[in-house]
């Protein structure tokens, strides 16, 4: 565990927003995520700009070209690194802007800063070969080393610019696939192994303790290994709470919270209900949860902050200013008075 904790009883995002202007989006997330804001990903601006793109510009001594697949390993800089660089500068600027309009600097908040997971990465980035990275041990470990180093100076670049404390999100949508051998090789007739768990829990952690701040792993599958996760130097597990299912996963939860790590539930739908939603039954599943697994509702507000399910990217945009006041409404009502929710 960090000296510092990850924040909890607050409202956050995941990360990506719809649009493409990065200076309404930094305005719109310091405004509406006040207690712990995050650096916006605007992935519909295209190549570079998505999830997984932008690391280019954060890797040392490695960087990406693009492939009618997505992505793959480069010998040189180019276009993609290069594309990558200018926009994830573009965003810190926007971000530096925002905060200092709202009157930040100094105020103690932390922000929030997303990258791709290693695992991640290595499931989608390719070798120049065609293969996925995940089939050579050795350039996933090389490609974890480099996103751990390019991490912690975008981190401590990030805090001088704000002059405050900065938290991770690594985001590891792909971690089930990884564990399951799930993932298609470069044709049909390949396949990639499953990696050991063993195995890729050390390559997770490399990147996670290599950054001295503390750190979310979120994912967006639709079986979140939560107990691998749990297992890992993560401070705190995102996760969206509707692909809960099970005994098995309810009690990962239980044992994530047993062991001291902060959850951030994902409670708000990314795209608008056929019917209108409020907060109320936004809150209601997080204070369930709590029941079910016997643990006390102020739980939600010490060991529980809360998010929409995913990104935003594909939102219009009055959804997702209305899905970031349904999850700070979410928030508040867990910090305040979370007995009152619903009926035990």
């Amino acid at each position: 565990m960090n000296q510092a904790e990850f924040p909890a009883g607050v409202a956050t995002g995941v990360g990506s927003w719809s649009g493409t202007d990065p200076h309404e989006a930094a305005a719109v997330i310091v405004g509406e995520l006040p207690a712990l804001p995050h650096l916006v990903e605007l992935p519909v601006r295209g190549v570079g700009a998505d999830t997984v793109g932008r690391i280019s510009a954060l890797l040392v001594d490695m960087r990406f070209d693009t492939t009618p697949r997505g992505y793959r390993l480069a010998a040189r800089p180019g276009g993609v690194s290069r594309r990558a660089h200018d926009l994830l500068r573009t965003d810190l600027d926007a971000l530096q802007e925002a905060w200092e309009n709202a009157g930040l600097r100094g105020s103690g908040r932390p922000v929030k800063v997303q990258a791709a997971g290693p695992l991640t990465l290595a499931a989608q980035v390719e070798l120049p070969g065609g293969h996925r990275v995940l089939t050579d041990r050795g350039a996933v470990r090389d490609l974890a080393d480099s996103l751990a180093e390019g991490l912690a100076a975008h981190i401590a670049e990030i805090a001088t610019r704000l002059e405050t404390d900065v938290v991770l999100q690594l985001d590891e949508p792909l971690v089930a696939d990884v564990l399951n051998g799930s993932l298609r090789g470069a044709s049909v007739l390949n396949t990639v192994r499953a990696l050991p768990e063993p195995e890729a829990l050390a390559i997770l952690d490399a990147v996670l303790t290599a950054q001295r701040v503390p750190a979310l792993v979120h994912t967006c599958a639709n079986r979140p290994p939560l107990d691998f996760l749990r297992r890992s130097a993560a401070d705190a597990l995102g996760f969206d709470l509707a692909t809960l299912s099970g005994t098995a996963g309810l009690d990962a939860v239980g044992q994530a919270l047993d062991a001291g790590k902060r959850l951030v539930l994902g409670l708000v739908p990314t795209s608008a209900p056929a019917t209108p939603v409020s907060w109320q039954d936004i809150a209601e599943p997080g204070a369930r949860l709590m029941d079910r697994l016997g643990f006390p509702r102020a739980t939600l507000a010490r060991q529980v902050s809360v998010s929409p399910a995913c990104g935003l990217a594909g939102a219009s945009q009055s959804w997702a200013r209305e899905a970031l006041r349904l999850t700070s409404d979410t928030a508040k009502a867990f910090e305040q008075d979370p007995e009152s929710l619903v009926p035990q």
